[in-house]
């Protein structure tokens, strides 16, 4: 009777458990509790599903290793090689292309945990052994072809990581896929930096005559963003004696990475998927199922969360997208793997634009900047991006994606904006640098953790997004490039701003998409009003704090 009469004080009119939780905010008392409740469930989370995490953390270290390492690098690989600046080049596409494929078919080895952890240490151990074998790729196939390798491993580790955790935390994956993003900018940190002892300051082809450090520097700064255009020109020595230290630094990079497969096959041993009469099928616990032993307390069993773990796990690749199941779906479940996918596909490909192409717009009118503080910009760049992941870990545990999207989304094209107005302030362009890292850095997954929880983690959403930002960072690249060939340095920042005000028009579509999705869904439920408010982590919210209010009660009425 007691609670009955707490309950009616915080709300006469509750009628549901979403009246609760509105009005239970109203109290500063239910808000702690709440808070402290969200707390304990986002660490129990994590103490149970510590060594996994982690585990897609450092893959994801070594993808960012793989990001940043062939620009600095590439003149050094042209002598290693004796190929021409045109020829060398190449190695670009192909590893871009090879990701490209690596995400779209990384899917396929996500549907058990044997599949995903067994892909995830084939992948990164291929990574390892590409590096030490690239100083060994003294013809340019050879060498294309290795980087093509480390391409397809780095896009099924970018798409089962991303899943994987998606799959673990659900509801709570917006702040570890931050932490997951954190650490791909700084692997693209340290790799520059493990390399720039060993890089040549002069010609390392030894000819007839020689080139001066300065334009060998300005062709690296512009090959850093893996910029093909206008490179014709530039003639190197291709012939003669090859002298380079930059084997050292794959060498100490393929250490590094070594021991991420190595913690992978420990954690298949822990887990022990190694032994016979382990479960070849056996799957990753959902969040909710995880959720619901943590919170035992609540009247639900485990064989209740694991009855719902097997009618809510992730489909197939592109199992939802069949014609065979089109039926089941509204038009808004396609709108918004559509839309999500594309805003994706600007974000990123923003990203690879501007690390692409700002130092060439650095240099040329009317910037005219010094080669050497021009090379600076895409560090900077790259150190905004990885501060902006970490500073989004504490906020996306505060705030929920919809609103860091919305925050990320305006801030990159007002900081676009600002760039296209001071486009001849030089101090401005490492400010504009700055923000627009820091706004563009929680795009990806903020977007991957919104689309996944409107979809109820019911789609193929985490494919779609992980494929549509590779193919957007691959063409867009290609298509700024074109462009500034073309129509000169300041259609850069032209580009960009188009990109940004085309993603930020798509982000608008999929809001307006997904409350149309959400409707429809509330209109025609496919399970009880009880347990989608559970499955959408209401529970935790609400149920947990009645829970504790009733054991409160029940302590105080014992008590003398």
């Amino acid at each position: 009777m007691t609670l009955n009469r707490r309950l009616s004080q915080v709300s006469s009119h509750a009628q549901d458990e979403f009246h609760c939780v509105n009005a239970s905010r109203n109290t500063p008392e239910t808000f702690s509790s709440m808070k402290q409740l969200i707390n304990e469930r986002i660490c129990a989370l994590f103490r149970g599903n510590w060594q996994h995490t982690l585990t897609y953390w450092s893959v994801f270290f070594s993808f960012g290793l793989c990001v940043a390492f062939l620009g600095p690098t590439i003149l050094d690989l042209r002598c290693q090689t004796q190929s021409t600046l045109q020829e060398i080049t190449l190695v670009f596409f192909s590893q871009q292309f090879f990701l490209f494929i690596g995400s779209t078919i990384g899917g396929c080895f996500s549907k058990t945990l044997v599949s995903s952890l067994s892909a995830l240490a084939v992948s990164s151990f291929t990574i390892s052994v590409v590096f030490a074998v690239i100083p060994l790729c003294h013809k340019l196939l050879l060498l294309a072809f290795a980087l093509a390798v480390s391409g397809l491993a780095m896009g099924i580790i970018d798409t089962i990581s991303n899943l994987q955790l998606v799959k673990i935390y659900q509801k709570d994956s917006t702040v570890f896929l931050q932490a997951l993003h954190f650490f791909v900018g700084l692997g693209a940190l340290v790799s520059p930096l493990i390399a720039d002892p060993f890089l040549s300051e002069t010609s390392c082809v030894i000819g007839n005559s020689s080139t001066n450090a300065t334009p060998l520097r300005h062709l690296r700064n512009k090959l850093a963003g893996r910029h093909v255009h206008n490179v014709s020109s530039v003639h190197l020595h291709t012939d003669g004696e090859v002298v380079t230290n930059v084997s050292y630094a794959f060498w100490i990079m393929a250490i590094i990475s070594l021991p991420v497969p190595i913690g992978i096959l420990i954690l298949m041993y822990r887990e022990r998927l190694f032994t016979c009469g382990s479960d070849p099928s056996r799957r990753l616990l959902d969040g909710d199922v995880l959720a619901m032993k943590t919170w035992g307390t609540t009247g639900l069993s485990e064989d209740t969360g694991h009855q719902k773990e097997t009618s809510r796990s992730h489909k197939d690749l592109f199992g939802c997208c069949l014609l065979g199941n089109a039926h089941s779906f509204p038009l808004s479940f396609f709108g918004i793997h559509i839309l999500g996918g594309l805003v994706l596909f600007f974000s990123d490909g923003i990203v690879g634009s501007y690390t692409g192409f700002v130092y060439t717009y650095a240099v040329a009118p009317p910037m005219n900047l010094p080669h050497k503080t021009a090379g600076y910009l895409m560090c900077v760049f790259w150190a905004a991006i990885t501060v902006g992941r970490l500073s989004a870990i504490p906020l996306s545990y505060r705030f929920k994606p919809v609103r860091l999207l919305i925050v990320s989304q305006v801030g990159v094209i007002v900081t676009l904006l600002l760039l296209l107005i001071f486009s001849n302030s030089r101090v401005f362009l490492f400010i504009g640098t700055c923000c627009l890292g820091l706004f563009i850095s929680s795009i990806f997954p903020c977007t991957l953790a919104f689309t996944e929880d409107v979809l109820e983690y019911k789609g193929c959403a985490t494919t779609v997004m992980v494929t549509s930002a590779g193919m957007g960072e691959m063409l867009l690249q290609v298509l700024v490039g074109s462009v500034m060939n073309n129509q000169g340095s300041f259609s850069f920042l032209l580009c960009g701003m188009i990109f940004g005000c085309l993603g930020f028009t798509f982000f608008v579509l999929l809001f307006f998409v997904q409350q149309s999705h959400k409707n429809f869904t509330e209109a025609f439920p496919s399970v009880s009003s009880t347990e989608r408010l559970e499955e959408d982590g209401i529970k935790t919210c609400s149920a947990a704090v009645l829970n504790s209010w009733d054991t409160s009660e029940q302590k105080a009425s014992i008590d003398p």
